[in-house]
């Protein structure tokens, strides 16, 4: 029998090395850089790149180490059983035009899943949690605010017994808003709904990689997960 062929990498096509690629996508996505921070700073480490190059590598392999992170953080999470949800919505201006960022974050602060808008009605709320439930499986509790279009999106769905309220249960996800915001600050704010939903969801699966929650652990373990977190990162895509 033939053998299988082995998939090509995607990387095949690019002069530069894994590597490198990887660095300049980690720089720009994790952290609150512009395009021009990250070639200055690669530049400082012998790497010549332009600011368009790194712009084409994360609009690249972004997605693709988005998703390498999220297969096998749901596989691991999927079934859980005292899984606890945070729902939010959020507001964001793409060229002066006001739109939402739905988002769902579980009881440890991971972002599960992100979903821009035009309206945050029972549509919109709908669509969301329909591709949060089938992507993660069904959560023990999800908590939310005092939204309506929660309460009717839940009732169609079946699963209005779940749902929590309450005047500071959902400070959870409120909080994880924080490193969005500070990505729009140096991004100078969003230009296109595509975009915005492109890079929360890129910037939440890589967010979760490298989150070790360091205030609720010592200093070794804090730097064992670190290197976990490296080790793994640097395999993605091999």
């Amino acid at each position: 029998m033939p053998r299988p062929r082995k998939p090509a990498s995607p990387f095949k096509y690019f002069n530069s090395s894994p590597e490198i690629i990887r660095l300049a996508v980690l720089m720009y996505v994790r952290f609150p850089l512009s395009l021009r921070n990250v070639e200055d700073l690669l530049f400082e480490r012998g790497i010549d790149v332009c600011h368009e190059t790194v712009r084409h590598w994360w609009n690249r392999f972004g997605p693709l180490f988005a998703a390498d992170i999220r297969r096998q953080r749901v596989s691991r999470m999927r079934g859980f059983r005292h899984w606890r949800w945070h729902l939010d919505e959020m507001y964001v201006k793409v060229n002066g035009e006001m739109v939402y960022l739905w988002r769902a974050v579980d009881h440890e602060g991971e972002v599960l899943e992100s979903y821009v808008t035009k309206t945050r009605d029972k549509a919109a709320a709908l669509r969301f949690m329909k591709k949060a439930l089938k992507r993660h499986g069904s959560p023990e509790a999800i908590t939310t605010d005092g939204l309506r279009s929660y309460r009717a999106a839940m009732t169609e769905l079946g699963c209005e017994q779940k749902q929590e309220l309450g005047r500071w249960a959902n400070n959870r996800c409120e909080s994880s808003h924080l490193p969005v915001r500070r990505r729009e600050r140096a991004m100078l704010r969003f230009r296109r709904m595509k975009t915005l939903q492109k890079f929360s969801s890129v910037h939440a699966s890589v967010h979760n990689h490298f989150s070790q929650e360091r205030h609720l652990v010592d200093r070794q373990t804090y730097k064992l997960r670190r290197s976990a977190a490296w080790a793994e990162w640097q395999s993605l895509m091999g």
